[in-house]
């Protein structure tokens, strides 16, 4: 059959005829017969029905996963490290190892989650935080030996434990049971919404990492008041009360995750209908059923923009931890040295959390923000340009300043520049890989990868650096700069390159002879699929 003709002008101004390539599922509108208010007015409903079923509570899942990982600052800030006699070696050990089990089976989920499904893998590995934990949870307090456990009451487990082994093995699992999340929510909120309406959403479920800081910091100075009671230290009741939440939460979700569109049971079928094709206009398959093979694996791997975006990932990842792991240590020793009006003359880890809070909430509001930008403008990579040059600037005066006031503001900053950046980031990887494997795969290849560096981030503020911590502070900045600012510019100009290419006509050739369902399974490589820049 005859493909539909457009007509395309190039940037030098001349027409070009492009043919069309027409997903079958177009052929299936709901709303035939209907004029174009009406049709915006159902369409304006169904966004907003997605949203109030899918949004929340993934977010939520998001803000107890950053919280039970990264709240290990704050117990170290509470004596952690003093309790457990450990050195800096083995603390930053302690934080290594959870990147290590972390970003190794970070890959693999996404072929899980499709293989499986939402509603079963999310809360299953949800559950497996709570499992066998609970028995580790009493071998690492008397020292036995058991199978090993997953992450919700593992994080209980962390306030239970006696020494250095013990933490290690506790964060281990931690890492391996939460290695799902954050990807398979990725790729799966990729698989309901249009490109140009994935940025806000991806922001509003990341920031929860910015609340989960912001939050942590507050619940923390809370919780420490418990110290003694029950003959636990303070730091202890951290980990047990935010595993005990996250217990609570994981079984919950068994009835508040859904699949993908096509089997959502909380849809009508004709709303499942409009949802598959709203998604067939934007030319976007990943959300229909493909059969799993071996070579969406290796065209993942093949592909210049999986390792383009790894690296602009490691740029804005390796910061992140690095940031919210230290973070309450950094403000301590800033703390030190500050004269406001408003501190006592006493100094306390208390206040260090608390003033750990405002730098992560203002990160929280430019992350949906730029989220909202990026998808009006469809101009994700010069917002990550842009953005990432707060980062800059605020580690450069960490590095730099000699006065605690201005090297507070530079914390700002640094979370203003990092905290947007993650989410726009794999906003960006997704609007740019088609086919349902294949972005799945990429997008936990480049999110593991970013996770990865999570290793560095772990050994690079040592206690010996304090107050000052510059060659911590220097190599977050040579991450922003290199990798987060390099790596976007870089991607930005080679994808302006091959939309040209495309629109020109230059890719035709690719589909010589394919028939429709063959160009269809083109994915991205599909000569009418124009990058988002």
């Amino acid at each position: 059959m005859d493909q539909p003709i457009t007509k395309t002008m190039s940037d030098s101004g001349s027409v070009h005829e492009k043919p069309v390539f027409v997903d079958p599922t177009l052929a299936n509108d709901a709303d035939e017969g209907l004029s174009e208010e009406e049709k915006t007015k159902i369409d304006g409903q169904l966004l907003w029905k997605l949203d109030l079923v899918l949004i929340p509570w993934l977010s939520l899942l998001y803000l107890c996963s950053f919280l039970d990982r990264t709240n290990i600052g704050n117990a170290k800030l509470d004596g952690l490290q003093e309790d457990l006699h450990m050195s800096d070696g083995q603390y930053n050990a302690a934080l290594t190892i959870f990147f290590v089990s972390y970003s190794v089976f970070e890959p693999i989920t996404n072929i899980l989650l499709r293989r499986t499904r939402p509603s079963i893998f999310i809360p299953t590995i949800m559950v497996l935080w709570v499992s066998r934990a609970l028995f580790q949870c009493i071998a690492i307090g008397s020292r036995l030996t058991i199978p090993p456990p997953e992450q919700g009451i593992c994080m209980m487990a962390m306030g239970f434990v006696r020494n250095f082994s013990g933490l290690m093995a506790t964060r281990w699992f931690l890492g391996l049971a939460e290695a799902g999340l954050f990807p398979g929510v990725g790729y799966y909120l990729s698989c309901w919404y249009k490109r140009s309406e994935l940025g806000v959403r991806m922001a509003i479920f990341f920031s929860a990492a910015a609340l989960a800081g912001s939050f942590g910091g507050l619940l923390a100075a809370a919780i420490t008041n418990m110290d003694g009671m029950g003959g636990r230290p303070g730091w202890a009741w951290i980990f047990i009360l935010e595993g005990l939440g996250t217990v609570v939460i994981g079984v919950v979700s068994f009835w508040m995750v859904f699949d993908f569109p096509a089997e959502a049971k909380f849809l009508s079928e004709t709303d499942r209908r409009r949802v598959l094709r709203r998604l067939a206009l934007d030319q976007q398959s990943s959300a229909e059923h493909e059969e799993w093979k071996m070579s969406h694996f290796w065209a993942s791997v093949r592909d210049w923009k999986t390792l383009v975006g790894a690296i602009i990932y490691m740029g804005t990842d390796g910061s992140l931890y690095a940031f919210s792991l230290f973070i309450p240590t950094i403000i301590k020793e800033l703390g030190r040295l500050m004269i406001f009006a408003f501190f006592f003359v006493c100094y306390t880890a208390t206040k260090a959390q608390l003033l750990s809070v405002p730098p992560y909430a203002c990160a929280a509001v430019l992350t949906v923000l730029v989220g909202y930008i990026a998808d009006r403008t469809q101009q994700r990579g010069l917002c990550n340009i842009f953005i990432s040059l707060f980062g800059v600037v605020g580690f450069s005066m960490l590095l730099g300043a000699k006065t605690a006031g201005v090297r507070y503001a530079g914390v700002f900053l640094g979370a203003m520049g990092i905290y947007p950046c993650i989410a726009n980031t794999v906003s960006w990887t997704s609007n740019n890989v088609e086919g349902a494997y294949k972005r799945g795969i990429t997008l936990g290849i480049v999110i593991g990868w970013g996770n990865l560096n999570g290793i560095v981030a772990s050994n690079i503020y040592r206690g010996t650096d304090a107050p000052h911590f510059y060659p911590g502070h220097a190599t977050v900045l040579a991450y922003l700069t290199v990798f987060l600012l390099g790596g976007s510019i870089l991607q930005y100009i080679l994808l302006r390159i091959e939309n040209r290419k495309r629109l020109l006509g230059q890719r035709d050739h690719w589909i010589e002879g394919l028939d429709a369902q063959e160009i269809n399974l083109l994915g991205d490589r599909r000569p009418d699929f124009l990058y988002t820049l």
